[in-house]
């Protein structure tokens, strides 16, 4: 069965960073778009990052463009997402997702079909 699973979430303050990994079990990647997506409480969930399923292709949000990094592995299995210059307003779960697809990405949770269960970033001082 496919899962993914999110892990490297926690408290950090303004400015630090944080790696976030996205495990996928009873799959591999390599014909999958794999997008990050993270939701506040009372806001939508909305999409931050996305990466293609040969990695040659990623996408960010404007609101993260130039902190955070999406990339994933040679093994095909995991996918990371790099955060850096953290700020309170990135406080929200971020989960991975994915939908098979190639040479395709996209920032919209419609379009994704497999999800984790999410992990929580907190930043604050």
């Amino acid at each position: 069965q496919l899962q993914l699973v999110e892990s490297g979430g926690g408290l950090v303050q303004p400015g630090g960073s944080l790696r976030l990994s996205c495990a996928a079990s009873g799959f591999t990647l390599d014909s999958y778009a794999i997008g990050w997506f993270r939701q506040a409480p009372g806001k939508e969930r909305e999409g931050v990052s996305c990466i293609s399923s040969s990695g040659r292709s990623t996408q960010h949000s404007d609101s993260v463009k130039g902190r955070f990094t999406i990339s994933r592995d040679n093994g095909e299995t995991m996918v990371y997402l790099q955060m850096n210059s953290l700020k309170p307003e990135d406080t929200a779960v971020y989960y991975c997702a994915a939908v098979q697809r190639k040479y395709y990405c996209s920032g919209s949770p419609d379009d994704f079909n497999y999800w984790g269960q999410g992990t929580q970033v907190t930043v604050s001082s």
